[in-house]
């Protein structure tokens, strides 16, 4: 069964493994499908669920909520964001103003069928919203009780410290930051993280598996197999370009012996990676088939030890991009 860690330094325990629904329902997979990933989810002992009122343009809200019907609602964790364009996407259908934070909770509790969710998360940073703005409409969405706790997505350091501030004046916190991490993408390590973890908030952190290039079933000089995240056209090619480069994917098969001395598969291994660091509440973890779902779980409670850490760094190189910089959100807010 999965474990389950203290999301940052508040009282709310989730799945260290929690499952999350980008790319797949409502998009990549059919409905079915994506309901007995849930259901299998359950079965393996995660509670804990991520979705957006963007993923699919609202359908995997929907989705979620119809695979959870049924289910006992105080043993769910559940996440969902807001801020990117939803519906006809008009101007207020988008960011973070009073607004749009105040219909985009009511709109993602319909869709999920609940009366709360458990966290409610800032999907990038507004900077065309003043961020006092943001912060008291978040404030009035923890009072209201539609929300039990907030977090963010993608914020810098600067950026959460100040959000940390003010909500602290409007009485609540944020509790979590919702990054990019994997052994390949570490841009966190040098500022994000230590100011989160200063400041009580931890990482939920998406593709561990580096939209899917850890798992190692991309080889250089090769075309990736058919019906892979790379070969598809809806949004998973365009996400996985970055890494479908040769000397990446010569450097992610070294990593092959590494898992295999652990007794682990490559997907077990980059969850397991993570998963080592205490700054982590979770991984957050996709699937497109049930089991998929029950071989990544595996890697709840595996411990690597420091020369397994040391060679899979070396095994990687100068292919992990580590750049501060990279942690950001759009200027320009898409309209």
């Amino acid at each position: 069964m999965v474990a389950y860690r203290h999301l940052g330094s508040s009282g709310l325990k989730i799945t260290e493994i929690t499952y999350g629904n980008w790319l797949t329902h409502g998009s990549q997979v059919e409905a079915d499908t994506a309901i007995d990933c849930v259901h299998t989810a359950l079965d393996l002992g995660i509670t804990s669920f991520d979705t957006a009122d963007v993923y699919a343009n609202t359908v995997a809200e929907e989705v979620l909520g119809q695979a959870l019907k049924g289910q006992r609602r105080e043993s769910l964790e559940i996440f969902t964001k807001v801020y990117w364009p939803v519906g006809p996407k008009g101007p207020n259908d988008v960011g973070l103003s009073r607004k749009h934070i105040m219909e985009g909770i009511d709109g993602s509790l319909r869709r999920l069928g609940m009366d709360y969710v458990d966290l409610y998360q800032a999907h990038r940073y507004d900077y065309a919203t003043p961020l006092e703005e943001t912060m008291q409409a978040f404030a009035d969405v923890v009072r209201a009780g539609k929300a039990l706790y907030i977090g963010v997505s993608e914020w810098t350091a600067e950026q959460i410290r100040a959000g940390q501030e003010l909500a602290t004046q409007m009485g609540f916190r944020l509790v979590s930051n919702q990054p990019q991490y994997s052994a390949l993408w570490r841009v966190i390590e040098d500022k994000v993280v230590p100011t989160s973890t200063e400041l009580g908030m931890g990482q939920i952190v998406w593709s561990p598996m580096a939209e899917g290039v850890l798992s190692g079933k991309y080889l250089p000089g090769q075309q990736p197999p058919a019906g892979s995240r790379a070969t598809d056209e809806k949004g998973g090619k365009e996400m996985i370009s970055r890494w479908m480069r040769d000397d990446v994917l010569t450097a992610v098969q070294q990593l092959k012996p590494i898992a295999d001395d652990a007794g682990l598969s490559m997907p077990q291994l980059a969850i397991a990676w993570v998963l080592q660091h205490a700054f982590i509440s979770a991984a957050l973890v996709g699937a497109s088939r049930p089991e998929q779902l029950v071989e990544n779980v595996k890697a709840s409670g595996v411990k690597l030890g420091d020369d397994v850490m040391a060679a899979i760094d070396a095994a990687l190189g100068d292919v992990v991009e580590r750049d501060p910089a990279l942690t950001r959100s759009p200027e320009q807010r898409p309209a």
